[in-house]
């Protein structure tokens, strides 16, 4: 079963093939960060515009040699995400599905990046913890199963990722923050500043990242020669966030007695985050395993691999599923 999946939720216009037998056999991104940049964060209608622009090209580079007429199905991002940019991928999927007979399967943009480590891992079983760390969500969840999820905790506020972002432009860095503020933090004192831990110590799993965002701002109005002690306010505020993140998901493991971590998202790509979450392994007595950098952040693999292990429903094609908010459980 050769499954095409396509992702254009946000920012990235991707294409990919996964073959059941032979695995990932042909994928392509085309990021739009340069562009989105200029403006500290994702335009919705450039994004959308640019989708539209780049989506052929995309596929044509993801199908190589092959001919389009090998695909059996069409897996595509249906949300959540921008329902501008997700409106080009379902049309472009229909379109493909219209022309070449093939039939079409929504596909849920985070239950996909659950599952993204199971391309380069064929040691994952249910059930595991998977933490889900964005730009737009923060979440801890207990994957039962295919299709069957329990949050078991979410941030009450802004996303991890979102938080890094923010803060990144606080101090003045490229779009996103994220991976400047762990480049910088490297040559910072994460000790420097007392940030606050919000909710590291609650009775529940819930997240909370918005006064460790808030303190940032106003510990920068006061320091003088602010450009001397960004690298410490970034190892401050990334070694904050980070501890509340183990934190939880060793309150969680503990909780559920799991034996298996999954980092998903692409603030999973972030350094200190596997170190830490490593750090687990043993003590915990556990399997952690992680995305290649590659299937981190938004991708066609991880759609089109997901889209390989459900049945198209015959009754809906043709039909725009497309939904800017979806909840994980109501999949």
């Amino acid at each position: 079963m050769l499954t095409l999946g396509i992702e254009t939720s946000c920012d990235e216009t991707a294409v990919a093939l996964y073959d059941s037998e032979e695995g990932l056999v042909g994928e392509s991104v085309f990021s739009q960060i340069d562009m989105h940049a200029e403006y500290g964060g994702v335009v919705p209608e450039l994004a959308s515009r640019d989708h539209c622009l780049k989506i052929i090209s995309v596929l044509e580079d993801a199908l190589g040699a092959r001919n389009i007429s090998e695909i059996d199905q069409i897996a595509y991002t249906s949300g959540p995400g921008l329902l501008g940019a997700l409106l080009v991928g379902e049309s472009f999927a229909h379109g493909l599905s219209a022309g070449l007979g093939k039939p079409t399967i929504p596909v849920h943009h985070l239950e996909a990046h659950l599952m993204a480590p199971a391309l380069d891992f064929d040691d994952i079983g249910f059930p595991f913890i998977s933490l889900l760390v964005s730009g737009g969500h923060s979440l801890i969840i207990d994957v039962k199963g295919l299709g069957d999820y329990t949050i078991l905790g979410e941030s009450q506020d802004d996303a991890v990722g979102e938080a890094f972002d923010k803060v990144g432009k606080l101090l003045n860095l490229p779009y996103p923050g994220g991976p400047h503020i762990e480049r910088i933090a490297r040559d910072g004192d994460p000790k420097k500043f007392n940030y606050p831990r919000p909710m590291m110590h609650s009775d529940n799993l819930n997240l909370s990242f918005s006064g460790l965002k808030t303190a940032v701002l106003y510990s920068i109005r006061d320091i003088e020669n602010l450009e001397e002690h960004i690298p410490d306010v970034a190892a401050s505020f990334q070694r904050a966030a980070i501890d509340v993140l183990v934190s939880k998901i060793k309150k969680s493991l503990i909780q559920t007695n799991r034996d298996t971590l999954i980092l998903a998202g692409g603030v999973a790509a972030n350094g200190l985050l596997r170190d830490e979450m490593s750090k687990l392994k043993d003590e915990l007595n556990i399997k952690v395993r992680y995305p290649a950098m590659k299937h981190c952040t938004d991708n066609a693999a991880m759609i089109a691999y997901l889209g390989s292990l459900k049945t198209p429903d015959m009754t809906t094609q043709g039909n725009s599923n497309a939904r800017p908010r979806w909840p994980l459980n109501e999949v």
